[in-house]
Parts: structure tokens; sequence; C-alpha cells
């Protein structure tokens, strides 16, 4: 049975719309998955019409009316915005709304009712201007689902990248890492990687500092008291856990094949190299949310600039959705 795919439409006067509307198009996205658009569908029908897409709204109000065949796009559609939204423009609503829209993709994750996420962009300025202040889509999902311990996956073409601290400051980030966050950390790239068929993922591990300290050269030993521990006990339950290695040749490694997943410390130092291989081939994906939730994004932000305009190229919503089907759990 084909998952059913809960597609959040993000921050309305963006692109998410029509890179919703594009990814519909594609044979694939229906021989994968059963894909469900939650948002207003009046913005789906404007981005479709703007990109010259020939797509029926059929509007919901649970997954099991949807009909899931390519040329219909089923919304639940919550009508939270005019449709005169601008596009291009910071606002309070499209902010508000777009929480709302991953609230109820939460509530019918939690309900099993849809087997994974994939979110189009949201934007953090009108997002706080809507009233809910988080740094961004991580945040909500761990606080709507109740979940402490999580992480930021990245994947891209020969690169996967999963994060010890994502959105704060350098300094807080190091101050932030302990033996138990990289545990934690190497522990869900392990078991996300084993749900995605690797049967045994390599999973190196980033230094802080350059050259990973090169023996307390750099730094203050932050290699050794802060990842070292937690490496070494991830590897005597058995997983290949290996590190902590220079950053500068750590990734060239990766997408060589040496290894499975990265372990970044911060956020740049993860976020960069993925982005180099390319922003319309890059996934985010939540890792270790409460009740098994999978949830993917594409890896790019709302593109104010050209939204309205059908210049969005919808290939990272192609990979998300991909990718939600492929870790959605099989068991519903």
């Amino acid at each position: 049975m084909r998952p059913i795919i809960g597609i959040t439409m993000g921050d309305a006067s963006g692109v998410g719309p029509e890179i919703i509307a594009k990814a519909l198009r594609s044979d694939r996205v229906y021989e994968q998955s059963r894909p469900l658009v939650i948002g207003d569908a009046k913005m789906l029908e404007r981005a479709a019409e703007i990109a010259g897409i020939p797509l029926r709204v059929n509007r919901v109000n649970l997954p099991s009316e949807g009909l899931y065949e390519k040329g219909t796009a089923d919304c639940i559609d919550l009508d939270l915005l005019p449709a005169d939204l601008p596009y291009g423009a910071v606002s309070a609503e499209a902010g508000n709304a777009a929480f709302h829209y991953v609230k109820r993709a939460v509530e019918l994750a939690t309900d099993r009712r849809i087997h994974a996420i994939c979110t189009a962009p949201l934007n953090k300025e009108a997002l706080h201007l809507g009233g809910h202040r988080y740094p961004g889509h991580t945040e909500i999902l761990a606080e709507l689902t109740g979940t402490k311990d999580y992480s930021m996956m990245l994947s891209a073409p020969k690169l996967k990248v999963i994060h010890l601290t994502t959105h704060v400051g350098l300094l807080k980030a190091i101050e932030t890492i302990d033996p138990e966050r990289t545990y934690r950390v190497i522990r869900l790239a392990h078991d996300t990687l084993r749900r995605a068929g690797i049967e045994r993922p390599r999973i190196a591990v980033c230094g802080i500092n350059p050259h990973a300290g090169e023996n307390g050269l750099f730094g203050n030993g932050e290699e050794e008291e802060k990842l070292v521990p937690g490496i070494r006990r991830a590897a005597s339950e058995g997983i290949d856990a290996t590190g902590p290695y220079p950053a500068d040749t750590l990734f060239f490694r990766t997408v060589r094949g040496d290894f499975d997943i990265v372990v970044a410390c911060y956020h740049d130092q993860g976020h960069g190299p993925v982005k180099v291989l390319g922003l319309e081939a890059g996934v985010n994906i939540t890792v270790g949310l409460n009740g098994g939730i999978i949830r993917t994004s594409v890896d790019h932000g709302t593109a104010f600039d050209i939204a309205g305009r059908n210049l969005a190229d919808e290939g990272s919503m192609l990979e998300a959705l991909r990718m939600a089907a492929e870790l959605a759990p099989k068991d519903f």
C-alpha cells in the first residue's frame, strides 16, 4: 500500500504552492505515495493556473476521502487566507496559516491517518508576526509532538548529514554538545538509516575544531570531552561510528563513498556542504519525533523574489516526497 504523505503548504506568499502543484505532475510521486496537500485550496489553484498546470483540486476533510489520482490534487482545505494574498511579501496571515497547516498535519500523523509529513518552506519573520515564536519547522514539530530528543538530517546526492545542534549561535552550540547528545544523535542516524534499508550504516563524526583538534593543538580538548565518549558508547553497542574527523576532508570522503552519513557539530558545518551539492536536490529530514513521525522538507526557503512568477524548481520537493515515502512506517 502506498503511504499517504501529508504535504503542508508552507508560507503561501512564497513558492510553496507552486512547487507542490509542479511536483504533483510527476508520475513517480503517485507510484511511490498518495500525496495529500494540507493548506488553502485556493492558493494551490492559483499556483497551478500561474504555472499552466491542468490540476483539479479535490477538497476533502479526511485523508480517507482522497482520490489520489494524477491530475487531481487532494487537499485538506483550512481556508485561512484571502484569495488575493500578495506574493513575495512578509505577512502575519500567511505565517499564522503556515503554522496551522503543520499543526493539522501533526494531528493527522499522530492519529495515524497519514504516514509521513512533507513540508514546503515557511518564512520565520512571517511566522513570528503571526504569533508563533519558533526558529523553524523542526522546533514546531518537536513541541507539537512533545519530543525532546530530535535532530535535523539533510540528504543530498551522495551525502547525508545529521546535526548535533542547529538553530543556535556557534558559542551556544559548542556549549550544548556533550557525550550524551553525541551518542543520541549517532543512535538516531543509525536507526533511521536502518529503517531506510542500510543494514550497517557507517557513521562518521566531525570534529569541532580545525583538524578535529589535532591532539590538543587547536581548541581546549572539546573533541575528547564532548564527542569521543559518545562515539565510544555507540561503538560498544555495535554501531559503526568513528571519528572525530577533520571536517575539511570528511565531507569529501563521504561523497566518495567512505561513509553513509556525517554527524555535524553545528548548523553551518553540515548545511554548507549539502547546499554546495545543489539546493534543487537537498532534503531536510526531522529525525526522532515521538510517535515515529517522519517529516521531510525541501532544503530551500520561500524564495519571495520569484514567487508567483512560474520560476520555482520542484526538484527538491520531488526528492522530499520520495524520501518521505521511503522512510514512512510500514506497520499502519
